[in-house]
């Protein structure tokens, strides 16, 4: 199981000794670890949540990103600071394991010193020892946990259910979830879940009657103190992700009706009112300030992993809207003290999960062992190695996405490549074999076909425009997505502040602007359309690494960005 403390903090000695980028002072000196995770008890009220982590059972490798843009009233706010301005912010020092966590700073070195991080075995071990210390301590699930692995694909996602139940998960609600379908969703709430986790959305409805399929919320008793966790599934499913998976489901931000939840949570006596949300950290900012009565906002969508909470003011006073990373990196602790039936007082903390330091829980470790064993020979195919660090995240590109655009442009004889602007996937150091389960890590969805079309360019600014406003648009309830959609081939200027259908400019391919009537062969993958024809994207990008056996460290095709100066939400030189 890799290191024991001992191995690790010798190894933190010789690479302070060898002059990396660790000072003494900060190594992870033992001190140091256990000050990390000594939290103490606070309050009489505790939640732990983890997010967005993308059926990530291993440790792995996750870098955060250089660009994230606010536009707005979300300028110079968390989430949208990266490097120097989010520590600078946070208080955080640099060339530590908190500025490995939370930035992209030094990450190769970081990487190597403080090594992976997540792992639902090292979650588990962490999880127990705040429970230990927090009586009735209640564990939210925020979704996004049965897609981003290839066993989570081939056990249609039972891997990550099993794994939540083992986890000791009370309260979930849900995204990706719903590319395994409804009636697999329904099976797996109805029945696995029955009587042990309360899956809850106050905002998904049937299409014809508009009845709650999931319950809004539900009730705990936590120290004699009555609370409320309601919960809110992601608003855009089906326009972000295929809608014949979820034909008879509407979803939506709902926002007059999760005041009347928040109000009925009330009137059933609660003291204290929690929403487990999956609408990613600006809309919830913006939620906050329009609905009364909510104490906090566990958060996640987004994969943010942010230090500490912001304080949004409402008609009924303060919500404090935190969000907690993903892929298993992160453990968000909200401890409140109530009296006299309210909220007087708050501590939170986001634990970074640094698998080196947190033993292994046995009883996950055997579980993991065990769902992964049938499909070993197949994860651990090596399809190639590669020079240069391998990631995606970031608004407008990752070398990972770019690997895959060169493989479509490659293989399928495209002018022009896209790959969705997906915010989950692992990140490969230097030198590291690429395997079959690395690419699973970037690609695996119900719906991963790839896609060869003809397009004019007129069409092509059409379907750049769309996701730049899903990303972009100022008001935050426009939001309905990814980053920006990952671009091979054709190079363009992107003005984020411009007026919806003016952001994109300059579109050329090999220095010659794209003509709006000329027609261009576009690849892609992962089509929102129902009965699309094509090999898995996996199969294309594979046969490509295979044949190439070194993969050189990829140029990032990344767009001019216009008018976005001094903005903190970006640092293009990393």
């Amino acid at each position: 199981m890799g290191m024991n403390r001992r191995e690790f903090l010798q190894m933190l000695s010789i690479a302070s000794a060898g002059g990396m980028m660790l000072d003494g002072k900060e190594a992870f000196a033992a001190s140091a670890a256990d000050k990390l995770y000594d939290l103490p008890r606070f309050g009489n009220v505790h939640f732990l949540h983890f997010t967005d982590c993308h059926a990530q059972l291993l440790p792995t490798y996750f870098r955060e990103p250089n660009v994230n843009l606010g536009v707005g009233e979300a300028v110079g706010r968390v989430p949208h600071l990266v490097g120097e301005n989010l520590l600078k912010q946070s208080g955080i020092a640099p060339n530590t394991p908190e500025a490995y966590a939370f930035t992209y700073l030094n990450f190769e070195q970081a990487a190597r010193a403080y090594g992976k991080v997540g792992g639902f075995a090292h979650l588990k071990t962490l999880i127990n020892r705040m429970k230990a210390s927090r009586p009735g301590a209640v564990l939210l699930d925020g979704g996004d946990t049965w897609q981003g692995s290839a066993t989570a694909l081939w056990t249609n996602g039972q891997d990550m259910v099993d794994a939540g139940l083992l986890m000791g998960v009370e309260v979930m609600t849900g995204h990706w979830e719903m590319t395994l379908g409804d009636k697999r969703v329904k099976e797996i709430v109805d029945k696995d879940f029955k009587g042990k986790i309360d899956f809850i959305a106050q905002n998904i409805n049937t299409t014809d009657f508009g009845d709650p399929v999931f319950a809004p919320f539900v009730m705990k008793e936590m120290n004699g103190v009555p609370v409320a966790v309601i919960g809110q599934a992601f608003p855009y499913t089906p326009i972000a992700n295929p809608r014949y998976l979820v034909p008879d489901w509407t979803f939506g931000i709902q926002e007059q009706n999760m005041q009347k939840t928040v109000d009925a949570a009330r009137a059933h006596g609660a003291k204290v009112v929690v929403l487990l949300s999956h609408n990613g950290m600006d809309v919830d900012i913006k939620m906050a300030s329009r609905v009364r009565g909510i104490d906090a906002i566990l958060g996640g969508h987004t994969h943010d992993g942010v230090p500490a909470p912001i304080t949004v003011s409402n008609g009924g006073g303060k919500t404090l809207v935190t969000n907690a990373g993903s892929h298993g990196k992160f453990l968000g602790v909200l401890d409140f003290e109530v009296r006299e039936g309210r909220v007087r007082d708050f501590h939170y903390r986001l634990l970074p999960v640094f698998a080196n330091f947190l033993p292994a829980d046995r009883e996950m470790d055997a579980h993991i062992q065990k769902v992964r064993a049938p499909y070993a020979a197949k994860l651990n195919e090596q399809l190639a190695m590669t020079e240069g660090t391998l990631y995606r995240r970031g608004n407008f590109n990752g070398t990972f996405d770019q690997l895959i655009v060169d493989a479509l442009m490659d293989v399928k004889g495209a002018d022009i490549a896209f790959s969705p602007g997906f915010r989950w996937g692992t990140t490969l150091l230097p030198n590291s074999p690429i395997r079959m389960e690395d690419l699973m890590d970037q690609t695996a969805t119900t719906y991963s076909t790839s896609t060869l079309t003809e397009m004019t360019g007129a069409t092509i600014k059409t379907v750049m425009e769309d996701v730049a406003d899903n990303l972009f648009n100022p008001d935050p309830y426009y939001q309905q997505g990814g980053d920006m959609v990952r671009v091979g081939g054709m190079s363009y200027t992107i003005e984020p502040n411009a007026k919806m259908g003016s952001r994109i400019q300059d579109m050329r391919l090999n220095g010659k602007p794209l003509s709006a009537d000329k027609t261009y062969k576009v690849a892609g993958w992962a089509p929102v359309a129902e009965g699309v024809k094509g090999e898995p994207v996996w199969d294309v990008v594979a046969e490509w690494l295979r044949t190439k056996k070194v993969v050189s460290p990829r140029k990032l095709n990344t767009p001019l960005v216009k008018g976005m100066q001094g903005n903190p939400g970006i640092a293009l030189s990393t």
